[in-house]
């Protein structure tokens, strides 16, 4: 499981070294995505195939919305190895994708990474913080 807020940096070849605690759970390498928040999500590779992958591949592909989220996660996608260090390569679509500079947010999201640039990353906290309440109300009122 993935815990926890934590800052990093993106060195000058575009390399990110993840936080220590997860590089065990990310070791067989992982997938780097368009995040639906306007961040980039980090999956390990068996988790990429069955929260994703095997969702999206079973969607209708006669459907317009099913098209456009193959094409929203698969065309920005990227396997990727962790160096000895820790480190993992972040492709340039992904980081224009997200706005991520130098300064890094890595998030705990269950499941997978998130990156974020630190000023999406507050903005979307503050709105979070915001609604988080209500969201659980909501679902806990459908028995989810």
């Amino acid at each position: 499981m993935f815990i926890g807020t934590y800052e990093h940096t993106i060195d000058e070849k575009s390399r990110l070294t993840l936080p220590r605690r997860f590089r065990d759970a990310l070791g067989a390498g992982v997938v780097l995505t368009r995040g639906l928040d306007r961040n980039v999500a980090v999956y390990p590779r068996e988790t990429w195939k069955v929260s994703v992958e095997d969702r999206i591949s079973a969607l209708d592909p006669l459907s317009r919305e099913a098209r456009d989220l193959r094409t929203f996660f698969f065309s920005g996608a990227a396997e990727a190895d962790l160096d000895t260090q820790g480190r993992v390569l972040v492709p340039a679509v992904l980081t224009r994708h997200a706005g991520l500079e130098r300064e890094v947010v890595v998030a705990g999201n269950y499941d997978h990474l998130q990156l974020w640039s630190p000023e999406a990353w507050e903005r979307h906290l503050h709105a979070v913080e915001g609604s988080a309440e209500h969201a659980a109300e909501r679902l806990a009122a459908h028995g989810s």
